[in-house]
């Protein structure tokens, strides 16, 4: 790093502290009784040392303890794409907290549901979760159920919750290792994950070959490492290989459904195995869903029949999945709400509009600037990353990573009312995000690129 970024840096970082004591001190009490200081210890990974402490948030705006005001780009990654407090959302579930959050029954409106879940993401059986991390366990169980297979097959580079067959990535050679920080908790990774490179269909096949992978667990656009979009024909490829080698494939959209109403795949017509959701599909409540395709569906049933509820006999097995809390009238009437009044047609034709329009003019900032970045965007998801094109594979993202510069820009912003996705640099823009916030990002956008022009060596 050059004495004028490190001067800059901590120029930004001094500024950070000052405007923020309230937030630190509400830090500094907290690593008294949380182990790394906040409720989640995800929460202490914003750049300034110590996380916002947030006070309010409502659409596309949040404020901290401090009295500032954000406009927020990261939209508590992904699981407020709905904007904060959506008021149709908000009605719900207060309506349902009157009536009964939780009674360990279906409610009549679970129906809608259903079938609106079917209509959107083309698989006609779903379930309930409290997350989508356990959405992504219970069709892992599944597939296991079904093929009589253990390995799980994943992508380096990606992130799928807690699952811990998923805990895993691509060693410098080449070999199946833990990703950073994650401990490998006593679980044989070499007996139960795969790793290949997105983009690469030849290491794709050969992993698959010894047709031992019950599933491929995937996002059909990375989002982890930074937005790695699908070579042309790799879904393809993937979705033909899996076929082949008798492997299901299933198609996380926790993050990628900014893609359109039904996400990548229904987009595409993608025509998974299995398919996963959460975060924003509650609108701020937990939820994660699972779907299965008919096929997969009477493969289960045939290990666990449907018709085994009947008079005279007591329904028991839980299959190894779900949850007393999975399916409450809660997260129903939020889901419902969620689909059926904000994240609609129309919503995401007009976010992803926005998107378009903050990203074409962030690429011409960078490019005026002379900055070799690469401009990412995935329906309503933009993100910059300092890469000169668009990456194939988590491997090639890396050596493009500057931790240091992705720290000052996110201090740069935070310090002029502009939240970014602390992990790296996504912006999404929800219902409630309008022109003038766009404005304000590229604003600060363009000082941001003009003043790291003006500090690197001609």
């Amino acid at each position: 790093m050059s004495a004028a970024i490190e001067a800059w840096l901590a120029s930004e970082q001094a500024e950070f502290v000052a405007r923020h004591p309230r937030s630190q001190a509400l830090f500094a009490a907290g690593e008294q009784h949380f182990l790394y200081g906040a409720p989640l210890h995800w929460m202490r990974r914003w750049a300034g040392g110590f996380p916002l402490y947030a006070a309010a948030a409502r659409g596309a705006r949040l404020w901290c303890a401090d009295g500032f005001e954000y406009v927020d780009f990261c939209l508590g990654d992904t699981g407020a794409m709905c904007g904060h407090a959506a008021a149709p959302v908000t009605t719900a579930v207060a309506r349902q907290l009157a009536d009964g959050a939780t009674s360990m029954l279906p409610t009549a409106e679970s129906g809608w549901v259903g079938e609106e879940l079917a209509r959107r993401f083309g698989l006609p059986y779903w379930g309930f979760t409290t997350s989508a991390t356990d959405a992504n366990r219970a069709a892992i169980r599944i597939a296991r159920m079904v093929t009589g297979r253990e390995a799980v097959l994943v992508f380096n580079g990606c992130y799928h919750g807690s699952v811990e067959e998923a805990h895993v990535g691509l060693a410098p050679g080449g070999q199946v290792a833990m990703r950073s920080g994650v401990h490998p908790n006593a679980v044989d990774h070499a007996r139960v994950s795969r790793v290949v490179e997105f983009n690469d269909p030849a290491a794709l096949e050969s992993a698959l070959a010894p047709r031992d992978v019950a599933l491929v667990l995937a996002e059909p656009c990375m989002t982890n490492y930074g937005m790695i979009e699908a070579q042309p024909g790799f879904l393809a490829q993937l979705r033909e290989l899996t076929r082949r080698t008798g492997t299901l494939l299933l198609y996380d959209e926790t993050h990628t459904w900014s893609a359109g109403p039904g996400g990548y795949t229904g987009r595409d017509r993608l025509d998974p195995d299995l398919f996963s959701i959460g975060k924003a599909i509650g609108g701020g409540v937990p939820v994660g869903l699972y779907g299965v395709s008919a096929a997969v569906a009477e493969r289960l049933w045939q290990q666990a029949p449907r018709e085994s509820v009947r008079p005279g006999v007591r329904q028991s097995s839980h299959f190894g999945f779900g949850g007393t809390l999975a399916g409450s009238a809660l997260q129903v009437a939020a889901v419902r709400a969620v689909l059926e009044q904000v994240l609609t047609a129309a919503s995401f034709a007009r976010m992803i509009a926005l998107a378009s329009e903050l990203a074409h003019r962030a690429r011409a900032i960078v490019a005026a600037a002379g900055l070799p970045w690469f401009i990412a965007q995935s329906g309503a998801r933009v993100e910059p990353m300092f890469t000169p094109s668009a990456p194939r594979t988590a491997s090639e993202l890396a050596r493009w990573r500057d931790p240091q510069l992705e720290t000052l820009l996110h201090l740069h912003m935070l310090n002029r009312g502009v939240l970014i996705t602390p992990f790296h640099s996504m912006l999404l823009v929800c219902p409630d995000t309008d022109a003038a916030d766009v404005e304000r990002f590229l604003t600060e956008l363009a000082a941001f690129a003009a003043r790291l022009a003006a500090t690197r060596p001609s």
